[in-house]
């Protein structure tokens, strides 16, 4: 297989006809509120999030990314990246799920010709889908087999998001025979693939997450995208960048994670319920530990917020090269990409688990709900660990070696 078309971006701002970012991001406060008004009561329930989609899909969230022309949003990953910074302040597992949506529905830009992908995007817009998978590689791979007609799929996912409440999925498998990665397209209301809701995290329980397995099922040749290959034969730096475009979702989700945090602990304390507690003085809004407390974690998400910043200026200017950026300056982006990743990390652990030592032992109620910022951030890094992020930057500044191409999902 040679190497990949180039992606056809979103609109520039001078194309587009969709509302514009000011409205979409009122949008994504408005959504976030309302979750924000159910979210300890919806988490202890832990049911899949149907509805939770319903009111995303009802705000027009959904279809932010895709064309105007085809009766979406018509936004740009920047607004992108804010929507789901704001619904993760509210419900971290929601902002997964939703994060997860727009990475997968946008794929097809990057891996297959841009008349397919319309196709794909007019209908995904029309019947407004949710989709959900992963494209990160896993130990025993799905495979691709090929058959007089089309292909079939076979094998088992072990973990995904949103598979509970998708329209489509979208996985990788492995074609049988030379092992070449793809990304393939799945209706998964088809009878030979079967979704169990078997994943027993102690957070992220909302983001949808289960396990697939595929029997038999068949696979057209429009629903095959591409290559994930990571030879640069096959890879071009263009098409490369879903890497980083993905891995800045993650960095979005735990800077949401960590304001929202922040911002229920502040609430908290300006509210004066702090509570005595033996290793925590006072814990009122004047209180000398609190407040250096409130100061180093506001440094650390300032911090944090400024490197994602950085990270996606670099982004922009990366997709805007088009296919004249370089392979040097892919590595360039993916490695801001990737201290943004390692400072997101801290940052939402730090924030996530210090914000119980401000509230004191009342923070260990099941009623307040500050326990499932720790328990989300903390499933989310499990998954995403920020330690061989800190090896690629270091291997990046001592050697010049480029990063690795890694899918987050």
């Amino acid at each position: 297989m040679g190497v990949a078309t180039a992606p056809s971006g979103p609109a520039s701002e001078s194309d587009r006809t969709g509302p514009g970012r000011v409205h979409w991001l009122q949008v994504a406060r408005e959504t976030a509120d309302d979750l924000a008004t159910d979210a300890v009561a919806r988490e202890h329930a832990g049911k899949t999030p149907f509805d939770e989609v319903y009111r995303l899909r009802e705000a027009g969230l959904l279809t932010l990314l895709l064309p105007a022309e085809f009766e979406g949003g018509g936004a740009d990953w920047r607004t992108a990246y804010a929507v789901v910074r704001e619904i993760a302040a509210a419900d971290g597992a929601i902002g997964q799920l939703l994060g997860c949506h727009y990475f997968l529905s946008w794929s097809a830009r990057f891996f297959t010709e841009p008349a397919l992908a319309a196709r794909f995007e007019q209908k995904s817009a029309a019947e407004q889908w949710c989709w959900g998978g992963g494209l990160a590689r896993q130990e025993l791979p799905l495979a691709l087999t090929r058959k007089a007609r089309g292909h079939v799929l076979d094998g088992r996912q072990s973990y995904a998001t949103g598979v509970l409440v998708a329209d489509r999925l979208v996985v990788r498998a492995e074609r049988a025979g030379t092992g070449e990665p793809l990304a393939v397209v799945v209706d998964p209301a088809h009878p030979g693939v079967r979704i169990d809701a078997d994943v027993d995290t102690f957070g992220q329980r909302l983001a949808a997450g289960g396990s697939v397995e595929f029997d038999s099922v068949p696979v057209a040749a429009d629903d095959v995208l591409g290559s994930l290959s990571a030879d640069e034969d096959v890879l071009s730096p263009l098409v490369a960048l879903i890497s980083p475009i993905g891995r800045l979702l993650s960095v979005q989700l735990l800077l949401g994670m960590t304001e929202g945090v922040l911002a229920e602990a502040r609430e908290y304390s300006r509210a004066g319920h702090s509570p005595w507690h033996p290793a925590w003085p006072v814990g009122s809004p004047q209180d000398p530990q609190t407040l250096t407390v409130y100061g180093e974690l506001t440094v650390l998400a300032r911090a944090a917020s400024a490197l994602a910043e950085q990270a996606l200026e670099a982004l922009h200017a990366g997709l805007a090269h088009g296919p004249d950026l370089t392979y040097d300056e892919y590595a360039d982006i993916s490695v801001l990409v990737t201290m943004a990743e390692a400072a997101a990390s801290r940052a939402a652990q730090e924030s996530t688990t210090r914000a119980l030592d401000i509230v004191g032992s009342r923070s260990a109620s099941s009623r307040l709900g500050f326990d499932r910022f720790w328990r989300n951030a903390r499933t989310h890094t499990l998954y995403e660990p920020a330690a061989h992020r800190l090896r690629d930057v270091g291997d990046y500044f001592l050697n010049g070696a480029h990063p690795p191409f890694v899918l987050p999902v």
